[in-house]
């Protein structure tokens, strides 16, 4: 990838005897949203960590925005911007003045400041906010103030954990739309995880971690693509059977739990009719989805996706390097 803003070959991390990374290798391009998903311990944040210089790589190596990470920490500190899942605002503080506080952190100069203030508080919708304190805003605009935090330095790589969790789904959607116009608008790289697979539709590529191990990486249709087929949920009183008679009668592989199976297959509109001729009397009820990421995780991990987080101590590390600077 000739404008590949971060890249990462064979990173690999350990904790004693235990190994969260495995040896990943994968470039982001410039201006690129990128999506990082996995299970609880497959090594998603442990990954992004060694990216912002949080930890150490055990092995391997990795360049934000043409900087190393291990040699270059400063460097790397200062093309990136991060948005965590946790709140991170100070609330006794005015919006004002925790852009101020964040400005002075990345060294913004104050005429700089003002200008770009303006800028992200206008985008965010924020305007006539600015004076009040956070305590007293909602979470939405608590998020939507964060992101124009992590944006006002202009960072070359902007990191988003789980950047609009226990938001609503209207929310959800007009934050990704301010989020869409600061990187169209500034060319930033975006390199987000999310629990929330319909968020994850606003990647342009998404690669997907399981024990330490990129297992696939693709854009969001090419991955539906290893689905196979549509999905058929069904809800029968004689499971074991059912299954037996679908790998019979047409060749189908069922996977479920309890009285639940799953199958996939081409044209599911079509075959309903078929399965419900052939065993209706089995069958309490029949349901059909297109693929969606959801299933990509199940069929890939064997596991459905959980929530994580990055830790306090490690927002706290974030900002005492970025004092040092």
């Amino acid at each position: 990838m000739s404008d590949a803003v971060i890249q990462v070959e064979n990173l690999v991390r350990k904790f004693k005897d235990l190994t969260a990374v495995r040896g990943v290798s994968f470039q982001v391009a410039r201006g690129e949203v990128f999506g990082f998903l996995g299970p609880n311990g497959a090594g998603k944040s442990t990954t992004i960590k060694m990216l912002a210089t949080l930890l150490k790589p055990t092995a391997g190596r990795a360049l934000i925005n043409g900087y190393d990470v291990v040699r270059q920490q400063d460097r790397v500190r200062r093309s990136i911007g991060l948005v965590f899942q946790d709140p991170s605002l100070d609330e006794r503080l005015t919006a004002r003045e925790n852009l101020f506080f964040h400005a002075m952190l990345y060294n913004v100069e104050s005429r700089v400041f003002k200008r770009r203030m303006q800028e992200m508080v206008e985008m965010v919708e924020l305007t006539d906010r600015l004076n009040d304190p956070v305590k007293y805003f909602s979470g939405g605009m608590k998020r939507r103030l964060e992101i124009a935090r992590g944006f006002l330095h202009y960072p070359q790589v902007l990191f988003l954990d789980e950047p609009t969790v226990g938001l609503d789904p209207q929310t959800r959607s007009k934050i990704w739309e301010y989020i869409h116009a600061l990187r169209q608008r500034e060319n930033i790289t975006i390199f987000m995880t999310t629990h929330y697979m319909e968020e994850a539709e606003n990647c342009h590529r998404i690669a997907i971690i399981d024990h330490g191990e990129i297992v696939a990486m693709d854009t969001p249709a090419n991955l539906k693509k290893l689905v196979g087929g549509d999905i058929i949920t069904i809800l029968t009183t004689r499971a074991g059977e059912m299954a037996d008679r679908l790998a019979e009668r047409f060749g189908l592989r069922a996977a479920g739990q309890g009285n639940i199976l799953r199958v996939e297959v081409e044209q599911g509109e079509a075959f309903i009719p078929l399965l419900v001729r052939e065993m209706g009397e089995d069958i309490k009820s029949v349901t059909l989805h297109k693929p969606s990421l959801d299933d990509v995780f199940l069929k890939l991990t064997g596991r459905e996706i959980r929530e994580e987080s990055v830790s306090a101590v490690d927002r706290i590390r974030v900002f005492r390097r970025g004092r040092r600077r």
